[in-house]
């Protein structure tokens, strides 16, 4: 969908202005309409692509990687090591911090 068509009913092609505020559809957010009649209408054309992007949002959500936290990154598996040091492992090789995971693999 391009830029432009998304201040649109994706049904009717009313432009959003000041009178007209379109609403997102709420599974996908790729998509606007001025009203529920709308869509209804647009309900065939729009559910393949609804229902694969918001299976990529359930994705993203799910899958999301946390931010680093102030211990660091594991130096192996590049995972943020947890704030409980508990399940870490410190190394004596080279006296570096590794998550549990991949102190285990290495105990293999």
């Amino acid at each position: 969908m391009s830029e432009d068509n998304y201040f649109m009913c994706a049904s009717c092609g009313i432009a959003e202005v000041d009178d007209v505020q379109l609403k997102k559809c709420a599974d996908c957010d790729l998509v606007k309409y001025c009203s529920e009649k709308c869509q209804g209408q647009h309900k065939l054309q729009h559910e393949q692509a609804c229902k694969k992007r918001a299976a990529e949002l359930r994705d993203e959500l799910l899958f999301k990687q946390p931010e680093s936290s102030h211990h660091g990154d594991c130096p192996i598996c590049m995972i943020p090591l947890p704030l409980d040091l508990s399940k870490s492992a410190l190394t004596a090789c080279c006296s570096k911090v590794i998550c549990n995971g991949c102190d285990r693999a290495n105990q293999v």
